[in-house]
């Protein structure tokens, strides 16, 4: 059993009672507490010390009042908690450092219609020291061009050349809390092009695909042994795919349980973090729920 929370952030749109319910499913496969958050959002020029002193009270919500009677009536229940805050969109990331996952819709009700991700998705998958799952509205399509299986599945995707331990561990338990299969996809860069300076033009790789695909097999399967000997009974199946990444992701996301991804490292050059350019493509097309997990503590 967790001892710590899953969180799951609802601001009274259908969407986040979307992921109210996802939040309700992961508290009760891991026996962790789900702890229901309102944050009361206040501009972002209005000073704090002008505001009414004091936390507002769960009883007095109107959007913790209605999530209560959502969720009445369900049999089987995680313990559940109600918290009630003021605050911007930056009080999210800040509760990830006592939650085991925070889950929340991809959008709320501020912001523009048209935006297929909210700003509070976006900073909380950056910022967050825990997982961030973030559900889109049902029903978004994708096009999907890779034969799926059916049964329960969760999606990972695997940098060859710079793999993180968090992503991969958090998948593999994933998929064994739910009993899913893990598809592990590692993309490799194709067609390569080689500038070369003597010439000023764009040559041919010298090797082959088959010779990248293998390699990248090869390189893939050497990150997975430790993780599968871990979890044995995780059926994890590699496909080796070359083109985007990001759409690769997308491709395999439809009837997925999740898709998990990783934010970019700090670098010394570079020391804010960033969401990176897969992460956010996943973020705002794939069919399923997005986990963006932080990396490994060493390398932050």
């Amino acid at each position: 059993m967790s001892t710590l929370p899953v969180i799951a952030a609802v601001d009274g749109s259908d969407d986040s009672l979307v992921a109210l319910d996802w939040a309700f499913e992961a508290a009760l496969v891991r026996e962790a507490p789900l702890r229901v958050v309102h944050v009361q959002q206040y501009a972002a020029w209005a000073r704090p010390d002008v505001l009414p002193v004091g936390r507002p009270e769960p009883e007095d919500d109107p959007v913790l009042y209605r999530v209560r009677r959502y969720l009445a009536g369900r049999g089987e229940r995680p313990v559940v908690e109600y918290h009630a805050l003021e605050g911007a969109s930056g009080v999210l990331p800040e509760l990830g450092s006592t939650a085991e996952l925070l889950v929340l819709g991809s959008r709320g009700r501020g912001g523009f219609a048209s935006l297929l991700l909210g700003s509070s998705s976006l900073v909380a998958a950056r910022d967050s020291k825990c997982p961030v799952v973030v559900v889109p509205k049902p029903g978004r399509q994708v096009q999907d061009d890779m034969p799926i299986e059916p049964g329960p599945r969760v999606v990972v995707g695997l940098q060859t050349d710079s793999p993180d331990e968090a992503i991969l561990a958090f998948a593999f338990t994933e998929a064994a809390l739910r009993g899913a299969r893990l598809q592990v996809i590692a993309a490799y860069d194709w067609p390569l092009h080689v500038w070369t300076a003597a010439t000023a033009q764009i040559v041919p790789p010298s090797e082959d695909q088959d010779a990248v695909e293998a390699e990248t097999r090869t390189l893939a399967e050497g990150i997975l042994a430790p993780h599968r000997e871990r979890h044995p009974e995780v059926h994890a199946q590699l496909h080796i795919a070359p083109g985007d990444a990001a759409g690769r992701l997308v491709s395999a996301s439809r009837d997925a349980h999740l898709v998990v991804v990783g934010r970019h490292r700090r670098r010394l050059l570079a020391p804010a973090r960033m969401i990176g350019s897969v992460t956010h493509a996943v973020l705002l097309h794939t069919a399923s729920p997005v986990a963006v997990v932080p990396p490994s503590p060493p390398e932050e």
